[in-house]
């Protein structure tokens, strides 16, 4: 059963971050009391939740899938109560706004309490995620009429929330898109079909918040015709009551390799004359209007990597404690060892990059004005690594997880494969991970000639330099990060020349440098928290805690970073053999 990894969270949150002189410091947050006491309050109330009630539901959702019947979802059972647990809680909105409902907590916090979710029950936690995301659209975009009705319900977990963007012609190319909306005085009368929406219905709460993009009908063509429109399920009358059913169905539900608790919609807006919605932000802005939640979105998807990563660790350690072969646990085996110090090291290191991320975004939006835009900037670059990288791990420490298991692990009753099914969608969604490399090659590295990642990687060899300087296990450490740090520079430089010279050379390049740069982050990451161990274990501290952080850290170094290198490798010949290959000997 999960449990979330309490001790670590609070370590990297309060010894390696120092939320409370982080964050703690600024206007937004000075009143919260953001520190150790508020850090350790919050995680255990929320792993009690994830542990105790989302937990036990991982696998009843994955058995009894959400369905569609008569234009209508059932949902898994237990998922009903647990949403109003997470809403009597405070939960759907820690992070918002408090003027409409929300805790106004750091995303740091948020971060951490998503992660939970996600490691106790992916499906589940997809609701709040969703509805985070729309209330943030709307808080950015939506004007004081939406916000007054909309934004405290999706706050307070009373309503949920929904993105509605792929249709069945429309998945990442979105301007060829055919839902439409038709003015009719303050309102518009949105018709058409969209699929793969996540939450799109359930009766779990008293109403759905939809998100829709569509067209106007003297719209331009492409992207650049595309608006924001919110869809509700019911109509709200004047004084906050529900009125009338809006003409938006679920129609049916997907049969899913994974994540079978959350409802996975084919969408109908209109099949009775026209469903009513109501402009967010302005007209054919409406992918402008997404993308402010995009960041936020992309950050939570990279926590889905590492929460089933969690999850799986957990289940696969205590197997192999138990599972005995040649007179002894299992876990004494080498290769077994080495697939969960993997799977342990990885975790730690992608827990550590996002949470340090997730101080940025809290710094790009509420730090020092004359520091929001270098802090923007990071966060910018930081974004696509974390969603691409940590679910790429993700993925392959949920099969690792499986392997430990043996042949039982490919039986569905030990529930270890459920892992690797729900995280295989992380991959492809919230932009896949080739569009999220082609990102931060072609848009994060090449607006800005590498400035960004140049300071980033100055940051990454002056720790390194301090960690060498000093004995033992850290200057290991200091000495692997250095050699990855100028791996990274030789990269870079050849991604840039090829973004001028070969672009498409670039594109072929830019997965394996995303991969590159994950892994040397979170190695820095890592090395980070080693150094505030290494500190407390020379002032006296006994806890053994302290040491497994170092020798986890140097264990990254010395077997995992080395990655680095076959990668710069393939970033390297990517203009080569791959960009001559011709399609038709596919």
């Amino acid at each position: 059963m999960y449990r979330a990894p309490l001790e670590d969270m609070r370590f990297v949150i309060d010894e390696v971050l120092c939320a409370g002189e982080t964050l703690g410091n600024l206007p937004r947050f000075e009143e919260l009391g953001v520190g150790e006491d508020l850090t350790a309050a919050l995680l255990d109330e929320a792993g009690k939740l994830a542990g105790d009630v989302l937990g036990p539901l991982r696998r009843v959702g994955d058995m009894h899938p959400a369905r569609c019947e008569d234009k209508k979802v059932v949902i898994s059972p237990g998922y009903a109560d647990a949403m109003k647990q997470l809403a009597q809680g405070g939960w759907f909105g820690i992070c918002a706004d408090a003027d409409f409902g929300g805790q106004g907590l750091p995303e740091l916090y948020g971060t951490a309490v998503s992660e939970m979710w996600n490691g106790a029950d992916m499906a589940f936690a997809l609701a709040p995620f969703l509805s985070s995301g729309a209330a943030l659209a709307i808080s950015s975009h939506g004007n004081d009429a939406l916000k007054a009705t909309y934004l405290e319900k999706l706050h307070t977990g009373e309503w949920t929330g929904t993105m509605n963007l792929t249709e069945s012609g429309a998945g990442s190319d979105l301007g060829v898109m055919k839902t439409r909306a038709v003015p009719k005085g303050d309102y518009y009368l949105i018709t058409g079909q969209k699929i793969y929406i996540t939450w799109g219905d359930h009766d779990a709460v008293d109403n759905i918040v939809h998100l829709v993009l569509a067209k106007l009908p003297d719209a331009p063509e492409g992207s650049s015709g595309i608006s924001l429109f919110l869809v509700p399920k019911f109509l709200v009358n004047a004084d906050g009551s529900l009125g009338e059913r809006n003409d938006v169905y679920p129609l049916s539900t997907e049969h899913k390799l994974g994540i079978h608790g959350s409802p996975t919609c084919v969408m109908a807006f209109g099949d009775d004359g026209g469903a009513i919605g109501y402009l967010v932000g302005e007209e054919n802005r409406g992918l402008t209007c997404m993308f402010t939640m995009m960041n936020e979105a992309r950050l939570k998807v990279g926590l889905q990597g590492l929460g089933a990563s969690e999850g799986a660790y957990q289940q696969a350690l205590g197997y192999a404690k138990e599972r005995v072969q040649g007179g002894v646990p299992i876990i004494q085996h080498p290769d077994v060892k080495r697939m969960l110090l993997t799977m342990k090291a990885l975790s730690e290191a992608m827990r550590a990059l996002a949470y340090s991320e997730a101080v940025t975004m809290d710094l790009a939006h509420y730090g020092a004005d004359t520091e929001r835009a270098a802090q923007q900037a990071r966060i910018d670059l930081m974004i696509p690594v974390i969603k691409g990288w940590m679910t790429e791990v993700g993925v392959e420490l949920t099969s690792l997880g499986v392997q430990v298991h043996g042949g039982m692990g490919y039986v569905e009753e030990t529930g270890a494969a459920q892992y690797l099914r729900d995280v295989r969608i992380t991959p492809i969604y919230e932009g896949t991970n080739g569009i999220q490399a082609a990102d931060l090659v072609g848009r994060k590295l090449g607006r800005d000639g590498g400035s960004t990642m140049a300071s980033v990687l100055d940051m990454i060899r002056a720790d390194a330099q301090g960690y060498v300087d000093i004995s033992g296990e850290l200057a290991i450490i200091g000495r692997c990060l250095l050699n990855a740090v100028a791996l990274q520079s030789a990269s870079t430089e050849v991604v840039l020349q090829m973004l001028s010279e070969n672009p498409e050379a670039a594109g072929a390049a830019a997965f394996d440098y995303m991969m590159q740069t994950g892994f040397l982050f979170g190695a820095w990451q890592l090395a980070r928290g080693a150094q505030v161990a290494q500190a407390a274990l020379q002032a006296g501290n006994d806890n053994e805690f302290y040491a497994r952080k170092v020798a986890t850290a140097t264990f990254f170094a010395q077997s995992v970073l080395p990655r680095c290198e076959g990668y710069a490798g393939t970033v390297a010949n990517a203009g080569g053999a791959l960009q001559d290959y011709p399609v038709g000997w596919l």
